[in-house]
């Protein structure tokens, strides 16, 4: 590290899209729904630059737009490159306020590209004598790179990243950074749609610049070049002199601020900590480094909270501390362990409202406080508030406890109030409701941690009162967090013989579509490498040329099933098997890496994850198991009955979210072709065709279900396109005949969005909102992305907390008939049961009872039941 000053500047456009596609954009957003993968991922290149580099002075340069003069000399200048997609666009002004925030020179200058804006501050900077570092994904940077300068190059990833000074970059390429634009001139590039010499690779290209000194002196000289590479160099010099002109970074682009002006400034803390809050920002290591960066020292405000006067359990000291101490509301943490079906408590923490804490091991109670505590934690008349339920009733079994008296779950809360959070773990709740993050080690943290649960039940209690979900919270997602920690720790019996040799039956099916695939391509490739498919579809294929991304053109899913109809060449075809088998295989080898030592697999439902209320199911997926192809099937069939059973029962809403949206928004047709009994989607395909019944094809069908059920989604006309593989020319004539059929629908769907924009969040039938704060945004994307939730959470979010309640009386019914049949899972609008001897007739009934009358729908509600041998069997 220099004396000098340094000044660092970042490619704003690049590194936010390198950051971008190095992040899943479904695993980053907002609890309204903005995404922030690609902010998040700048945030953590721009703290690592500033710890590690430690600079004086900082700028970020972002592009302004496509036209520049590079597009008036040619205009084809990056015209190969795809629209940015809609959730990239979207970040920029937050990245914007970003940078604000923490006082960061944002520049861009109109007509120009930030390279230019870096070169041209590079160059001022090094006269004054600063040393300048430029952070950036794109290559035409290195000629920048001087004894002064030094370019941080990001290369595959965001985090992966090479120091290119001179020496590096004679290394690289054989060339000084001087010679790099002429070397770069001859090599073309295709990301800029710059085009190279036919048949002249990077190796020839620096050769001859080593060989000549320099791109001038080739193209005056260019006879000399001798053969195929000499014809073909001559045939390129009016593109190779344009390419020249084009890479050359301009230094000296007029900017309303001087070097000096780029030094760094303490941030606006307080506007910065907002944002991070407002970003859902939760990561304790991303937040550390960012504000240790600030030049001003500044932190965020840490609230101590209220002083426990904690202290570790001996010996005997359990029981008269509760019976002196937990004499009213207990807050209540633990740490957990749970694998595979077994699970265990290794600490428990307690807190009381004035102040006192107490901290002990389970495993080393003596026999008299352990009954203590058993008593005391199983007895619904002494208050406790804990944060996730389910957790730890999950475990308390295998001590032979029991938890009894839960007034409030502080995760669930949470979750209610703000749904779509990226995490709810204590800390995460109390960062954001009590402004402090209690400790989650230490020996204090545990005790820490209950009184910040005893503290957050009184500060959301107001809240969900206000909200009216206090109800939802004490009547379903209560209850139901000890219905699902019942299930889990049950889980579901699987054929472990079946499910390998379904592992090699796939396994094989891939190597036979890999064969395939070897016979058509002329060669063998590996079908899972994007590269290798780039180069057998486009290159070598010739095939027609799917979306553009960074790496090239796009081989996804959706890529290769559109490849699929837009050529005779089977081998999109054959890929997209080869992927199917690939998912299949996968799924079942999850599944056996599951299976716990009673041979059954133990799944995790996860309450607070789906913003709309849906459960979901991890570590194994469930969810993710095909049900109506026979290779899902298949899989399903190794679901069985475990040992005392001797059936499972499978019980199914029909058309669930359909019935909710005729109830919601009392369409006339909807309810008249619900009460008819008839077929829903044929009924509908003949008036929204105008044919007769009988006239319906399956194909009118098809598009007509997928509309119907694409409404609960808030399903596009460019969605309804890509659904069912049409034109938007035919998607959006057949969305304006379906509304003209069904007014009340589109009333209800305009009506939503209208009343929420007021409000602010739509709600479910039983009072679940979903909060949308983007809905009157001035960002087009933003706005947009918010309408689509408000037209499907209602719908989405009502079938999600019809089905809970059907699942719990399903099984306080099974409790109250003294059954053994048992509840085992929860996938989509399914509950599946266990099956014990002599109760089928009865437990056939009593669900088919409970579940038709959990909520009173205007067209009631309908379920399939079925019960087999195995998963697959027990379909209906």
């Amino acid at each position: 590290m220099t004396d000098r000053s340094r000044l660092l500047l970042l490619d704003g456009h690049s590194l936010a899209y390198r950051a971008f596609y190095a992040l899943p954009v479904e695993n980053f957003s907002t609890t309204a729904g903005q995404p922030t993968n690609a902010v998040y991922g700048f945030a953590n290149m721009l703290a690592n630059a500033l710890r590690d580099e430690r600079p004086t002075h900082l700028a970020v340069a972002f592009d302004v737009g496509r036209r520049t003069f590079r597009t008036e000399a040619f205009p084809d200048y990056k015209a190969t490159r795809a629209r940015s997609p809609e959730e990239f666009g979207s970040q920029l002004a937050v990245l914007d306020d970003l940078l604000a925030a923490m006082n960061v020179s944002v520049l861009r200058a109109p007509g120009y590209e930030a390279d230019d804006v870096i070169a041209t501050l590079a160059a001022r900077a090094v006269a004054d004598g600063l040393e300048v570092l430029v952070v950036t994904g794109d290559r035409d940077a290195l000629q920048l790179v001087s004894d002064d300068v030094t370019v941080l190059y990001f290369y595959r990833t965001a985090s992966e990243m090479i120091r290119y000074t001179p020496e590096a970059v004679e290394a690289k390429y054989g060339l000084t950074p001087a010679q790099y634009p002429d070397f770069a001139a001859l090599r073309g590039d295709p990301s800029d749609n710059l085009p190279g010499i036919p048949g002249i690779g990077e190796k020839t290209a620096a050769r001859w610049i080593r060989e000549f000194g320099s791109l001038a002196a080739l193209l005056e000289r260019s006879g000399e070049v001798k053969g195929k590479a000499g014809e073909r160099l001559r045939a390129a010099l009016d593109s190779v002199r344009l390419n020249r002109r084009l890479t050359e970074l301009v230094r000296d682009v007029d900017l309303p601020v001087d070097v000096g002006d780029l030094r760094r400034r303490p941030y606006d803390i307080a506007a910065f900590t907002a944002l991070l809050d407002d970003l859902e920002f939760r990561n304790a290591s991303l937040r550390q480094r960012l504000f240790a960066a600030d030049p001003g020292g500044g932190r965020p405000p840490e609230p101590t909270g209220p002083v426990l006067r904690g202290h570790e359990l001996g010996p005997d000291e359990l029981a008269p501390w509760l019976a002196t101490r937990a004499t009213g509301p207990v807050g209540l943490a633990a740490d957990c362990t749970w694998t595979r079906g077994t699970g265990d408590i290794e600490r428990i923490a307690l807190a009381t409202p004035d102040g006192f804490a107490a901290a002990f091991e389970p495993s080393a109670l003596t026999a008299g406080d352990e009954r203590a505590f058993a008593a005391w934690l199983a007895d619904p008349g002494r208050p406790k508030a804990v944060h996730d339920a389910k957790e730890l009733s999950r475990v308390l079994p295998d001590r032979g406890w029991r938890l009894g008296g839960v007034m409030t779950d502080t995760a669930m809360a949470a979750y209610l109030l703000l749904p779509g959070l990226a995490a709810y773990g204590v800390v995460d709740v109390a960062a954001r409701y009590l402004g402090r993050r209690p400790p989650s080690d230490g020996p204090d943290g545990l005790m820490l941690q209950a009184g910040a649960v005893l503290e957050l039940a009184d500060r959301l209690a107001p809240d969900l009162a206000s909200t009216g979900m206090d109800e939802l919270l004490r009547d379903v997602e209560l209850p139901l967090s000890g219905l699902l920690a019942r299930a889990e720790r049950t889980g579901v019996a699987v054929d472990a013989g079946l499910l390998r040799e379904l592992e090699q039956h796939f396994a094989d099916g891939m190597e036979r579509a890999a064969d395939d695939a070897a016979e058509i391509a002329g060669r063998r490739f590996n079908p899972g490498s994007t590269k290798q498919l780039q180069e057998v579809l486009f290159g070598e294929l010739g095939l027609p040329k799917t979306k553009k991304i960074k790496s090239g053109h796009s081989t996804d899913l959706d890529a290769l099933t559109w490849l699929a109809t837009q050529t005779d060449n089977g081998l999109p075809q054959i890929l997209l098997r080869h992927r199917d088998l690939a998912r299949l295989r996968a799924t079942v080898a999850g599944l056996i890496r599951e299976i716990g030592a009673d041979g059954r697999v133990h799944t995790t439902f996860q309450q607070t994850v789906a913003a709309t209320g849906r459960l979901t199911s991890t570590e194994p997926n469930l969810q993710v198991i095909p049900v109506r192809t026979e290779e899902g099937r298949r899989i399903r069939r190794a679901f069985r009955p475990g040992e005392g059973f001797d059936a499972l029962l499978t019980a199914d809403y029909g058309q669930l979210e359909l019935r909710v949206m005729a109830h919601l928004s009392q369409d006339p047709t909807l309810l008249a072709a619900f009460a008819s009994g008839e077929d829903l989607h044929g009924t509908m395909a003949a008036r929204v065709f105008q044919v007769a019944p009988e006239a319906v094809t399956p194909d009118m069908r098809r598009k007509i279900k997928a509309m119907s059920y694409g409404l609960a989604y808030g399903l596009s006309a460019f969605g309804l396109a890509k659904q069912l593989g049409i034109a938007m020319a035919e998607a959006r004539p057949l969305m304006d005949a379906y509304f003209a059929r069904l007014g009340g629908v589109r009333d209800y769907l305009e009506e939503v969005v209208a009343e929420a924009r007021v409000t602010g969040y739509t709600r479910t039938l039983l009072g679940r909102r979903r909060y949308l704060p983007h809905l009157t945004s001035d960002n087009r994307q933003r706005r947009e992305t918010a309408e689509r939730m408000a037209l499907n959470a209602p719908v989405q979010g009502s079938a999600a907390d019809i089905v809970k309640i059907a699942m719990l009386r399903v099984d306080a019914a099974l409790a109250a008939a003294g059954a053994r049949s048992r509840l085992l899972l929860q996938v989509h609008d399914e509950v599946v049961l266990e099956l014990a001897p002599g109760e089928h007739d009865a437990v056939r009934d009593l669900v088919r009872t409970r579940m038709t009358t959990a909520y009173p729908l205007g067209v009631g509600l309908d379920v399939a039941i079925g019960t087999g041998p195995d998963w697959a069997a027990a379909a209906h």
